[in-house]
């Protein structure tokens, strides 16, 4: 039997901390109803997640206020460690001008070519997270502790 690295499920604190240090995730919604992940760029603005859309079947989801989930990771596989942090709420269109405003300056450019005039937020309604660690590492802390769930 092989030895596996050790697991540890990271609280809601630590899971904000890990996803603020990436800028690509993953969002998982509905289309045409079936299952669909899409690559996004993204920032945590109030401990939500934000992302930046054309429009489409993610913008669709948002104004249909749909249950979507997030995930977002950084893993190393030479070393067999690394994170990985699920975010699971409702999305829902940014529309109000002074939150616009507000989210509009925390964006860099997006990767993709064309227009990406729509803000969607996901309520971060339930926040999972596990780190793997090599052997003998400390475990993560961070700035506070939580539960995982909120």
């Amino acid at each position: 039997m092989t030895k596996g690295q050790p697991l540890d499920e990271l609280n809601r604190r630590q899971c904000l901390d890990l996803l603020a240090t990436v800028r690509v995730g993953r969002l998982v919604f509905t289309e045409d109803a079936l299952p669909a992940v899409q690559p996004v760029n993204f920032r945590l603005w109030h401990d939500d997640v934000v992302i930046r859309v054309a429009g489409g079947p993610k913008l669709a989801a948002a104004t249909r206020n749909q249950v979507v989930a997030f995930e977002a990771d950084e893993l190393d596989p030479d070393l067999r460690n690394g994170w990985s942090v699920v975010v699971i709420g409702h999305a829902e269109p940014v529309t109000d001008i002074d939150h616009l405003v507000e989210v509009a300056g925390t964006f860099v450019e997006p990767w993709v070519e064309g227009r990406r005039d729509h803000f969607v937020r996901i309520r971060t309604e339930r926040i999972t997270g596990r780190r793997f660690r090599e052997r003998g590492v400390p475990q993560y802390h961070g700035v506070a502790d939580s539960t995982v769930q909120s």
